[in-house]
């Protein structure tokens, strides 16, 4: 159709019939859209569709009709948090924390005392008269003064009763109307790789005191050296039990326990390595047991005395094994004495200095902590050992009645 401007039109009616499919099928696009985006939540939170092992999308019937308490066979229902929140505000009062201070002069002469160490301890015993708290030795070492933080925040001094340096365990006294909670005591022989376990204890010092930390037991029997002098060589080696529960500076001393809130362990250190994450410490409460109990009687812990001073076979060079203690290629290990105490259970059995001695009572001695654990922990002092040793290329053979130190 010409309206007069030059341009052509198609007919009114083809205009109209354009209009009329186009709408339509805008409006259809729109709603399937909206369709699709209200109604897919709905069906995934029904659980309707589920992605197959392979990436296909496969039905599954909707349990929204289920019975809500049904628990599949097998499976125990346990409510973790409550058991959880329970042992913990029945443990958590005998915990306490613990403070190192030494005595120290200033310009004007005058002693103050100075707070140089932090940790936490047990209460493990009551009496009528005093009430008894287990730590860590390094926790209290080198201490004029101990001061015990309890549950409430309220601060109160220790008596520290005696502290042993190669198991690392120290017992305090404290009033007895001073405690309100005693911990009960499990069994670390018991313990099993796998089972939850919890620490208690004041992490960095007495501002995070309490503070609890779960996880699992890691490893029992676990032996870990210990430099006591920072020599770089070992002293010791520490039998322990491996827990990825948190135990970091501050806990040491505190509670690891069971899900019974049994006392298991006494937390006493970690690995502290940028690399090592989990990795952390406590005394068997089995091992300790006999240990605080001397410590609480007697203030120290008596171990059979042999009056020498010891290394490592290893420390030495190979050469000098051969040139200077001239012994036989077919020795592997042992340890050599530098020097002897006068009077000593050593002396009056005749050994000298330079001497190697490579057996205990038939048990083969490799170095200086294979010495330690025979004489530590399967002797008392008053028994006889035969100690098989080496002095200028040749074997010798002599008896020992263990003493005990002065």
């Amino acid at each position: 159709m010409d309206y007069g401007d030059g341009n052509q039109y198609p007919p009114e009616p083809e205009r109209r019939k354009r209009g009329n499919w186009l709408l339509p099928i805008l409006l259809g696009v729109i709603i399937g859209i909206l369709l699709v985006v209200v109604a897919m939540p709905a069906l995934l939170d029904t659980g309707f569709m589920e992605e197959s092992k392979e990436g296909q999308e496969t039905p599954i019937q909707s349990n929204k009709n289920s019975n809500q308490n049904d628990v599949p066979e097998g499976v125990i229902n346990v409510d973790i948090n409550t058991q959880l929140t329970e042992i913990v505000e029945k443990v958590s009062p005998a915990v306490v924390g613990v403070t190192n201070i030494q005595l120290e002069s200033d310009f004007w002469e005058q002693d103050g005392g100075s707070e140089v160490g932090t940790g936490s301890g047990v209460i493990y015993k009551k009496d009528k008269d005093y009430a008894y708290v287990v730590t860590n030795h390094h926790v209290v070492e080198g201490a004029d003064e101990v001061e015990i933080v309890l549950y409430d925040d309220e601060y109160v001094d220790a008596e520290l009763l005696g502290s042993d340096l190669f198991s690392d365990l120290a017992v305090l006294r404290i009033d007895a109307k001073e405690a309100d909670k005693v911990i009960e005591m499990g069994s670390s022989d018991k313990v099993k790789v796998g089972e939850p376990a919890i620490a208690i204890g004041n992490p960095l010092g007495h501002m995070f005191a309490g503070s609890v930390t779960q996880g699992i037991i890691s490893g029992t029997q676990r032996t870990i050296p210990m430099d006591f002098n920072q020599d770089g060589r070992a002293d010791w080696q520490a039998e322990v039990i491996q827990t990825d529960a948190a135990i970091n500076p501050g806990n040491s001393g505190g509670a690891l326990i069971n899900m019974d809130g049994l006392l298991i362990g006494i937390n006493s250190m970690k690995i502290n390595e940028a690399a090592v994450e989990g990795i952390g410490f406590s005394i068997p409460i089995d091992t300790a047991g006999p240990i605080i109990n001397e410590l609480e009687t007697e203030g120290e812990v008596t171990r059979a005395y042999l009056g020498v001073e010891i290394y490592s076979l290893e420390e030495v060079p190979q050469a000098e094994w051969e040139k200077t203690l001239k012994l036989p290629n077919k020795v592997e290990g042992g340890v050599y004495v530098w020097s002897v105490e006068p009077m000593s259970p050593a002396d009056k059995a005749g050994l000298k200095r330079l001497d190697v001695i490579t057996e205990l009572d038939g048990k083969e001695v490799m170095d200086m902590i294979d010495l330690r654990k025979i004489l530590y922990e399967e002797k008392e002092v008053g028994d006889k050992v035969d100690v098989v040793y080496y002095r200028d290329g040749e074997s010798h053979k002599t008896t020992v009645e263990l003493g005990v130190q002065d």
